[in-house]
């Protein structure tokens, strides 16, 4: 029972001094927050170590079943060659780990999303079927706002891309605050529930 018990006791009383602080600030509290955020800074530096351990042996798990052995060993050359090339020669603008990533990782991640592009089409297309009111207001919305942001729609007549940039500040920027709101919501309700120890999932099985 301890070993539920002391990280409960932990949690509740960090909790309550962090949310203490916010709400009636004083240099005390101040301080102590400050303080909180370099523990927590050493915990991820640990957390990413920790990282680094298990991609290492999930990767050379499979090396061994010889499952995907190329994307394995891919994977754990770069790790270690890009670690060894930053530790050497540094992270800076115009090192060659700068220039190896920009030539190589920016590349690929240009190359993912533009085939992300398909799918999303496809999604699209699948979601912007004039099924009922609401799927026909998505859709007439959706087409007002591409046409408007191409420069074809300032073509067809001056008022198109104002009324999608309309769109977008004013129904759409409305939708977005509400699920932020919501968002916020579910965030204290959950961080309450575990400061409480109502919710207990953190601690494992």
């Amino acid at each position: 029972m301890l070993q539920k018990q002391i990280p409960m006791f932990i949690c509740f009383i960090m909790g309550f001094l962090l949310f203490f602080q916010f709400y009636i600030p004083t240099s005390w509290s101040q301080s102590f927050y400050e303080m909180m955020l370099k523990w927590i800074l050493g915990i991820s530096s640990f957390a990413i170590t920790l990282a680094i351990v298990s991609l290492v042996r999930h990767h050379w798990r499979k090396i061994k079943r010889k499952e995907n052995i190329v994307y394995s060993a891919t994977t754990i050359v770069s790790l270690f060659a890009m670690s060894l090339i930053g530790l050497i020669g540094g992270i800076e603008r115009g090192t060659l780990f700068d220039k190896i990533f920009n030539s190589v990782q920016i590349p690929l991640q240009a190359t993912m999303f533009a085939i992300l592009a398909f799918y999303m089409a496809s999604a699209a297309y699948r979601a912007f079927r004039a099924r009922n009111l609401e799927a026909t207001l998505l859709l007439l919305s959706a087409f007002v706002v591409m046409i408007g942001l191409i420069p074809f729609g300032d073509m067809i007549h001056r008022s198109v891309p104002v009324f999608a940039q309309w769109i977008l500040d004013v129904p759409n920027l409305a939708a977005k605050r509400g699920i932020a709101i919501g968002v916020g919501l579910g965030i204290v309700a959950t961080s309450l529930k575990i400061i409480l120890g109502i919710e207990r999932n953190w601690l494992g099985r």
